[in-house]
């Protein structure tokens, strides 16, 4: 494994390289909460967490989804595993997890490496959630939860980070 830099459009961003090939991690959330009373918290929560993304090391571009119900996806590409890994375990992203076992009643989580450094669509995400991703714990789970049971989502009105 080697890593490169790519520079176009004046964006310096390192790629995780096997091969010839340039891979980009992708990390894909989708929560649920579960009363509309932790929605206010959850959303300033969610804007600091957005803030810190676009700063994090390694971060190269990532998306939202506002969907039904009160849920709310996210996918992020990174350079690699670890700069992910060092976002989510610090500053206000730390700070909101512990959080989200009571707000929600549904979480989920997918990770994969792909050769594109663009983000799948909506419809990819959710077929890579159900087929690779993982229920993660909260106390009050809905009764689809574990197997990851859950509406399609609404793929139109996402926005970029």
């Amino acid at each position: 494994m080697i890593t490169s830099d790519d520079e176009s459009n004046g964006v310096r961003r390192s790629h995780r390289a096997i091969g010839a090939f340039l891979m980009t991690f992708v990390s894909l959330t989708r929560l649920r909460i579960r009363s509309i009373w932790y929605l206010p918290l959850f959303a300033i929560y969610a804007v600091r967490s957005v803030r810190q993304v676009k700063k994090a090391a390694g971060f190269q571009c990532g998306a939202l989804l506002n969907d039904r119900d009160w849920t709310f996806w996210t996918m992020t590409a990174w350079d690699g595993l670890e700069s992910m890994r060092r976002f989510m375990t610090t500053g206000a992203h730390k700070s909101a997890m512990p959080h989200l076992m009571h707000w929600c009643d549904e979480a989920s989580v997918a990770h994969w490496e792909q050769e594109e450094s663009a983000l799948p669509s909506w419809e990819e995400a959710d077929r890579r959630m159900r087929e690779g991703g993982r229920a993660s714990k909260v106390k009050y789970p809905s009764a689809g939860h574990a197997g990851l049971n859950y509406r399609k989502p609404r793929t139109s009105g996402g926005s970029s980070i």
